[in-house]
């Protein structure tokens, strides 16, 4: 039985509690929290507390903060004390994050000891660092013990940490001196010692490095885990792919809303009140309208070769758009091929190169096109031809270069690439533009 039917099962109530939990228990907490989140919030209550308490904790991580606030209002002291304490840190933590001061207040003060202490620990550390996303639920192996001791103390805690695949190995004073996969550990005789057989130049990171570097150090070195370790390089914690995964979404959709003009949100579309999402964009168009200004008051320098000939008035939007167009391909290109690694400062000069050369055979292509059709279209004139394909060429030149400059200039600055995209690009296309259009005009058509 599928998700979509056990979900028409719990809305019609055709199905006895016993049997629902059952069906419960062999799904994936993933499946089953999007299940009870469809729910209205007294069924979805009722149908939480039926949960398996083998399995309350984990749908309890996978759902949003909305139905966790819920959750906790809606249970005993006792009973979110249950479950926040089956809570992996690093998802404690992150729910702590979302939930307002009373709901923290309740939860803290029904947690074991030790686990609020390492709750309170991890909320120090700043919101991007590798602190902020780590857990503390990992194995840890001393470097003289035997394969076969190992193995006893994997089997003895392993239950309750987020991974086995990969056992850290310290010294006596939690220093990190290597890693050692269970593929392994199983593939080792019992009695070879722990030092012998561990990879002894572990990835790691710092508890102060940014998440979005680590998350590069994930791509790169194709990792499923990192240690991570204080200033002394005593192993503090670890950093699982999905926490990665997590990082990757966030920091790809707030380059998103920034290239396209937003205020970066942390509330999803849906949940964002239409007062928010208002002052999320006004900013950026308040800008944008009032650098529009400099695109007026060039066309108003310009009146008097417009009086001569208005034809020239139709040809501006086609610029406009062209030039504004050619700017965001490059811009979005070089923005993503930095966010990936693949284009560095240092490339500065031979990105430069490319995007002229590349300007120049899209710039030659458009104004071959475009001076057939005006030539055509506006009864033979040459001359307005040439004008505006001239200006065409150029427009796509300063375009495509300022969309392949501008980033890496922000980054070299300290400023986030993103910034430098499409609204920016394009004003400055767009006043380029009309620059060469109307220096074009004036020289070949003598107005």
């Amino acid at each position: 039985m599928n998700k979509e039917e056990i979900l028409l099962l719990i809305m019609d109530g055709n199905i006895e509690i016993s049997k629902l939990k059952i069906l419960l228990s062999d799904m994936n907490t993933v499946d089953i929290a999007e299940i009870l989140e469809y729910l209205e919030k007294d069924k979805f209550i009722q149908m939480f507390r039926v949960l398996p308490k083998t399995i309350a904790s984990d749908v309890f991580a996978n759902m949003d903060s909305e139905h966790q606030q819920s959750v906790v209002e809606a249970l005993a002291d006792t009973e979110i004390g249950e479950i926040i304490n089956k809570l992996f840190v690093d998802d404690a933590v992150d729910f702590i994050e979302e939930m307002p001061a009373n709901v923290v207040g309740r939860v803290l003060a029904n947690v074991q000891s030790e686990k609020r202490k390492l709750i309170n620990q991890f909320l120090q550390y700043p919101d991007n660092s590798a602190g902020s996303i780590m857990t503390a639920e990992y194995i840890s192996l001393n470097e003289n013990e035997a394969v076969q001791d190992a193995f006893d103390t994997i089997r003895k805690i392993g239950q309750n940490k987020e991974t086995i695949n990969t056992c850290y190995v310290i010294k006596n004073d939690r220093v990190l001196v290597g890693e050692v996969s269970a593929r392994t550990l199983m593939l080792s005789n019992l009695h070879d010692r722990i030092c012998d057989i561990m990879n002894k130049y572990p990835v790691f990171s710092h508890t102060t490095d940014d998440r979005e570097i680590i998350a590069d150090q994930f791509k790169k070195y194709d990792l499923l885990a990192m240690p991570v370790v204080d200033k002394e390089q005593r192993l503090v914690g670890i950093i699982t792919v999905d926490d990665i995964m997590d990082v990757i979404v966030q920091e790809d959709t707030e380059d998103m809303e920034k290239m396209g003009a937003l205020k970066p949100s942390d509330d999803p579309y849906m949940k964002s009140g239409i007062f928010q999402l208002a002052k999320n964009r006004f900013l950026w168009l308040l800008v944008l309208m009032l650098s529009a200004t400099i695109t007026a008051a060039i066309i108003e320098g310009f009146e008097e070769s417009l009086a001569l000939m208005p034809i020239l008035v139709a040809f501006i939007p086609m610029l406009m758009d062209t030039g504004g167009n050619s700017g965001c391909q490059s811009s979005t290109l070089i923005i993503r091929g930095m966010a990936l690694g693949d284009i560095r400062l240092r490339d500065f000069l031979r990105v430069f190169w490319k995007e002229i050369r590349v300007a120049l055979l899209c710039g030659l292509a458009l104004a071959a096109v475009n001076f057939g059709r005006i030539y055509i279209m506006n009864g033979k004139n040459i001359l307005l031809a040439v004008t505006v394909s001239l200006a065409l060429v150029c427009t796509v030149l300063v375009a495509k270069s300022a969309g392949a400059l501008l980033p890496m200039l922000a980054k070299r600055i300290g400023i986030d690439p993103a910034m430098m995209a499409a609204p920016v690009i394009t004003t400055i296309a767009d006043a380029a533009s009309l620059i060469m259009y109307f220096t074009f005009a004036r020289l070949i058509l003598g107005l």
